[in-house]
């Protein structure tokens, strides 16, 4: 995993664009008769269509820390959409009733798939989307949500999942994966276990699907947020190394996996076949 950092160092995408003027909105969109509504960022100069990416928000619900993460993203040169998973105005004021909102999707996996491909066709039909490149990272629940993602088939190119839930109960569904996968954990999350994390590396091998799994020494879960706290014995807390190099890795990745259907697409136009290995 520290060759994909360097990568990302070499090719420049250490810092967020200095040129970047951000311009965002709120967008409603439906699924089925549910009302949702959200956030949309991108840099106000493009001139032509870039990549997409989603943002999925923690288990509270879309709120400041999704937003921010999509302004960064924003700021890199893509254009980004943070989802609303639960709901217009729907957010957990508390714990319990954010393991009952998160908790309502992780036991209907469908419904969890149905709702994240909504917000993926809003993201396709921006304007300045180059529809054939997208991809999406998520955060805790949001981690589990892009993972669903990818096992439902869509065709996004690449999904990160920051200190996400990684279990599956239909780990077969693996095979339908089109695109990479990115997890970035903390070795001592507790809400993810040895058993989990062995289950889902063989869930990816015996699928054949592209992935790497980071998992940071001492880092328990959300690792990425400052307001989790610095207490470590609590199960969640921020650690600034992780957070620093898992957003490092996450841009390589992204990076990556966009040049490299930049060059799959030239050499498609060319009709000649390149070897990328």
């Amino acid at each position: 995993m520290r060759r994909l950092m360097v990568l990302g160092l070499v090719l420049g995408l250490g810092a967020p664009a200095a040129w970047a003027h951000l311009t965002t909105e709120r967008i409603s969109y439906q699924d089925g008769d549910a009302t949702l509504e959200g956030y949309l960022a991108r840099d106000a100069h493009l001139e032509h269509p870039v990549p997409g990416i989603l943002v999925v928000h923690e288990w509270k619900g879309l709120g400041p820390y999704a937003e921010r993460r999509a302004d960064q993203l924003a700021q890199l040169g893509y254009v980004a959409f943070a989802v609303d998973m639960y709901g217009k105005g729907v957010r957990a004021a508390s714990h319990e009733e954010a393991a009952k909102l998160s908790g309502a999707y992780r036991a209907d996996r469908p419904r969890m798939r149905r709702r994240i491909r909504a917000g993926l066709e809003v993201l396709r039909q921006q304007s300045m989307v180059d529809g054939s490149r997208l991809a999406a990272i998520g955060y805790c629940f949001g981690g589990n949500t892009v993972l669903e993602l990818a096992r439902s088939g869509a065709d996004v190119l690449g999904v990160v999942s920051f200190h996400g839930l990684i279990d599956s109960p239909t780990p077969e569904d693996a095979k339908q994966i089109v695109g990479r996968v990115l997890v970035l954990q903390g070795a001592d999350d507790p809400y993810v276990s040895a058993e989990q994390v062995a289950a889902f590396r063989q869930e990816m091998e015996q699928a054949g699907v592209d992935y790497q799994l980071v998992q940071y020494p001492g880092a328990v879960h959300s690792f990425t947020v400052k307001e989790a706290g610095d207490d470590p014995s609590q199960g969640v807390a921020y650690n600034a190394e992780a957070d620093r190099d898992s957003w490092e890795l996450m841009k390589a990745f992204l990076h990556q996996i966009f040049q490299e259907s930049d060059g799959l697409r030239a050499a498609t136009d060319l009709g000649t076949a390149t070897d990328f290995n």
